[in-house]
């Protein structure tokens, strides 16, 4: 089995999460600038077996896409290139930036530390693997 690789895509930053090999734990793994990402999971997936990739589907209320798809769409089309052979599937990622917010207070993280933006991001791809993962057990 290879890793699931979950990306929360940010137009500034994006946070990453990974499972492990077995693919029971979902655990944050960065946060890289979104200029860069294409070449981190190049260099990623050289080094690791990564089966799946997890793509937050940000939505609004009433289930309609985000205004964040634009920009979503047009990176799902670089990975489709670049990484053919791995599989992406999108997951609705509502709430997720609150939740991970509200996990940051909940773990004792001081203020100065929850103002952290890319913490903040990597723990909400974590939470979109999280969410995967229980619904495919």
């Amino acid at each position: 089995m290879g890793r699931i690789l979950a990306i929360d895509f940010g137009t500034i930053r994006t946070g990453l999460a990974v499972t492990d090999p077995m693919q029971i734990i979902a655990s944050g793994l960065t946060t890289v600038e979104t200029k860069e990402l294409i070449q981190y999971l190049k260099a990623y997936v050289n080094s690791e077996d990564v089966e799946k990739f997890v793509v937050g589907e940000p939505k609004q209320m009433d289930n309609t896409a985000s205004e964040s798809e634009v920009h979503i769409q047009k990176f799902l089309e670089k990975l489709i290139k670049e990484f053919p052979n791995i599989p992406v599937v999108r997951v609705d990622e509502r709430f997720t930036s609150k939740m991970a917010f509200q996990t940051m207070i909940d773990s004792g993280l001081k203020k100065k530390q929850r103002q952290n933006k890319a913490l903040v991001d990597e723990i909400s791809a974590t939470l979109i693997l999280q969410s995967y993962l229980a619904s495919n057990f």
